[in-house]
């Protein structure tokens, strides 16, 4: 069997789909297995051993209707048996009807019938355990799984040399192995996602204080003056544990890097499903505007742990919709008191050493 799973959009979204692949290939063994995604999500792909080839879309052929048809009748050469569209917008709905597949599995919407042969309702508000980001791609799997699937991790797959190479990165900056070492998310993917620069540096402070840790930002070097403006917001004697200028500007050595942190505190965002898909534990701070029911996964694990402002004042939802919150993030920033995150924050390292 030839399958293709399609998911678009953010690194976060592209690595939550490969419990697709994971599943399929332990269900068909001998299958190939093909996934399509935006060029800037590959290295998240990369050594999985359940995807046979990655195919990256670019903006320049999903805007050009000649390179995109082009691009449509080399995929339906391919000749697939099944072809999984999670992501669903205009472009992968043609991909998918001219692809020629026998199985054509999407989600379901009112034009959905015209592309897809099978289509499934997302979950809207469903108790999981899991996340509903999980729990809503599980269901793509329908058509071919029958069973109930306990396979439900993301993983990452690093290269022993990749590792060997952040552990001498390390060793290069001086790093006192017997402290631990932890990753601050200190912005989000969109200014929205992200917690104000001064608070976070006070989370930074408290972390400082309460495990002696050394700090390395996650930024690139286009947010260098973002990262330095949390920098300077912090103590003087904080800065001391701060190695600000380790960072990496490729995905695979930031991989790497993250998978030899103790945790990672910081916004949510693809850094986090990245820890998570590491096994690195996770403290993270939602924006008010993300779904907390989608996005809050695998926190029955005590090593995940987040804070929403759904969860701390969940009539703002009653009275407003995500768009309006959306449009007042800051505004709504300011209902998450300090306080009550660091102390969430210092009950998270009590239970994590525990």
């Amino acid at each position: 069997m030839r399958i293709l799973v399609i998911q678009q959009k953010r690194i976060g979204d592209v690595l939550t789909s490969t419990i697709i692949c994971n599943n399929l290939k332990a269900k068909f063994p001998d299958s190939v297995i093909d996934y399509m995604c935006y060029p800037n999500s590959i290295d998240v792909l990369k050594e999985n051993p359940n995807i046979d080839n990655i195919i990256p879309l670019s903006n320049e052929v999903r805007k050009s209707i000649p390179s995109l048809f082009k691009f449509i009748f080399q995929i339906r050469r391919k000749k697939y048996d099944a072809v999984i569209d999670v992501y669903s917008k205009l472009e992968t709905n043609l991909i998918t009807l001219f692809s020629g597949a026998k199985y054509k599995v999407s989600y379901h919407k009112w034009y959905t019938k015209i592309f897809y042969n099978y289509t499934y309702e997302r979950f809207d508000a469903v108790e999981s355990e899991h996340g509903l980001a999980i729990e809503n791609r599980l269901l793509l799997l329908k058509p071919f799984i029958s069973e109930k699937i306990t396979n439900v991790k993301p993983k990452i797959f690093l290269k022993d040399s990749e590792i060997n190479e952040a552990k001498q990165l390390l060793k290069s900056y001086n790093i006192d192995s017997e402290k631990p070492l932890i990753m601050f998310g200190i912005l989000g993917s969109e200014v929205y996602k992200t917690y104000p620069l001064e608070g976070m540096a006070k989370i930074i402070d408290f972390t400082v204080a309460k495990t002696n840790a050394t700090i390395i930002f996650n930024y690139v070097p286009y947010q260098k003056d973002l990262a330095l403006e949390v920098y300077n917001y912090c103590s003087e004697e904080t800065k001391k544990h701060i190695v600000f200028d380790l960072y990496c500007t490729e995905l695979r050595p930031f991989l790497a890097l993250l998978s030899q942190c103790e945790m990672l505190i910081g916004n949510e965002g693809g850094a986090v499903n990245m820890a998570k898909a590491l096994e690195i534990p996770t403290f993270s701070i939602f924006t008010p505007s993300v779904r907390k029911e989608t996005w809050q996964i695998f926190e029955n694990e005590a090593k995940n742990f987040s804070i929403h402002l759904k969860d701390l004042k969940p009539e703002i939802y009653k009275q407003h919709t995500e768009q309006y919150i959306k449009e007042h993030t800051f505004e709504y920033y300011a209902e998450y008191p300090l306080s009550l995150i660091l102390e969430k924050l210092e009950a998270y390292f009590r239970e994590y050493k525990n």
